[in-house]
Parts: structure tokens; C-alpha cells; sequence
């Protein structure tokens, strides 16, 4: 969707509730919170952390200037921040933002990484859930699970994965402390600050054979075992255990 298109459909959406709200005589103030907490979620339409907390301020900024304001109390007001901070927590702020896994990405991937049945496969960092959906498809005998810190990322990514029964399960966790070697996948969208840190610990948890796969971002420190493009073009990297470092480049 062409930005800034999502931006103005989840305002307008916001404003439309808020007003209907107001039409059923619920209180300023907790319209103010239902369209907040709709806000942030649906901000998860923005492509980038800085888009998507301009989508989830949105709403709150534009009826602070309007006249609706002066009905709300003061305190009312800290509500807006404390919504984005329960769905982007500060202790996620070093790792990715919720980039979605595009639809069919990951189609082809067994060929190069095939897993045993009943494979343990984690999606560290699930989001909203668009990874388990994608491993599903192409691991469908696969023990599936998602790992998640945000509170509401996690209750929203069940809820879109409860398609999939008890072969996906959602928890939040967080990925840097849960033990990984207990999966023969772990499957990552990161970012390359982060990558260094996911192989090393890959490299100190995987057991012989399990796969590190990581979408478009790689860990230039090892070398691929194999690498799958996506129909859009962006690869995902291939890492089995045992790891192969990479040489230096020659001076």
C-alpha cells in the first residue's frame, strides 16, 4: 500500500469510530482510549518504526487540536503513549520493527533446508504472525511456534494464527533469552545491527543440523550453507550447523 495511504485510512477509520462513539453518548475520554488502542494496532501497516508510530499518534495528536479536546481530562492524554509503548515495548527497540514476511516468500525453501517430521521450527520475533504463516505452509508437518515480547503483538499474532490449531503455538518470549536448542529451525527478520548477535547465538545453541534462516538480512561472518530468493527477489540466508566462519579478505 502507497504511503501515505494507510496512514490516512486508519485515521479516518479512527475518527469514524470516535464519532460513532460519541453518537451512542460514550464519554470523550473513552473514545479517546478505544480509537488509541485500534490506532496502534492497525499502525502495524506502516513499513518502517518511525511511519508506524506516526500512524499510531495520529488520531490522539489530531483530536488534541481539535475541539473535542477540552472534554477529555488531562491525564487521559498519557494514555496514547503508554498504548504504543505496551505494542513496541523500549526493550524491543534494538531489535527489528514488525516487518511482515510477504506471502509466499518462503515457498521452495524445503528443497534447500528439509526438515525431518515433527521438526521443531520457531519464528523468533513473529510479530503479527505472517512468518508462522508462511513455515506452515512450507513445513506443514512441522511443530510449530512463534515467539514474540509484545504483550498485544502476541494476543493479536494468536489470534491470526489460530487457524492453525496446536500446530502453532504463540508465547511471549523474549528471543535473545529462550533457548534455541530445542529447534532444528530458527527462522529470523531482523536487521543487520542484530544478525551478529542472532549468530552467535545460533552458533552456541543449534545443534548439528539445525537450520538459522534469515530473511534478506545475512550473517556476514558465515558463510551460507544455501540461499533461497523469494518471488520479490529478497534472499533468504541458509546457515546449518555445524557454521562455517567466513576467511578475512586479503589485505
Amino acid at each position: 500500500m502507497i504511503w501515505p495511504l494507510p496512514a490516512l485510512l486508519v485515521w479516518a477509520g479512527a475518527w469514524a469510530l470516535f464519532l460513532g462513539l460519541r453518537s451512542v453518548q460514550l464519554p470523550d475520554w473513552a473514545g479517546l482510549i478505544v480509537c488509541t488502542v485500534a490506532g496502534a494496532f492497525f499502525s502495524l501497516l506502516g513499513s518502517t518504526r518511525w511511519r508506524q508510530v506516526f500512524i499510531g499518534l495520529g488520531f490522539p495528536l489530531s483530536l488534541l487540536v481539535s475541539g473535542f479536546a477540552g472534554a477529555v481530562p488531562a491525564w487521559i492524554w498519557l494514555f496514547p503513549m503508554l498504548a504504543l509503548l505496551a505494542v513496541y515495548p523500549p526493550y524491543t527497540w534494538g531489535d527489528a520493527p514488525v516487518f511482515p514476511t510477504p506471502r509466499g516468500a518462503l515457498a521452495g525453501l524445503s528443497a534447500l533446508a528439509p526438515l525431518g517430521p515433527m521438526a521443531r521450527v520457531v519464528d523468533a520475533g513473529c510479530g503479527v504472525g505472517d512468518g508462522l504463516r508462511e513455515l506452515f505452509a512450507e513445513y506443514p508437518q512441522a511443530d510449530i511456534e512463534g515467539l514474540e515480547w509484545s504483550r498485544p503483538l502476541r494476543v493479536l499474532c494468536a489470534w491470526r494464527c489460530r487457524w492453525l490449531k496446536v500446530r502453532a503455538r504463540v508465547r511471549r518470549a523474549d528471543i535473545w533469552a529462550d533457548d534455541w536448542s530445542v529447534y532444528q529451525m530458527v527462522y529470523l527478520f531482523q536487521r543487520p545491527e542484530s544478525m551478529p548477535r542472532a549468530a552467535q547465538k545460533a552458533a552456541l545453541q543449534l545443534k548439528p543440523g539445525a537450520w538459522m534462516a534469515s530473511l534478506e538480512f545475512e550473517a556476514r561472518d558465515l558463510e551460507p550453507t544455501a540461499v533461497h530468493t523469494c518471488p520479490d527477489g529478497r534472499p533468504v540466508w541458509l546457515y546449518q550447523q555445524p557454521f562455517r566462519r567466513r576467511e578475512p579478505a586479503a589485505a
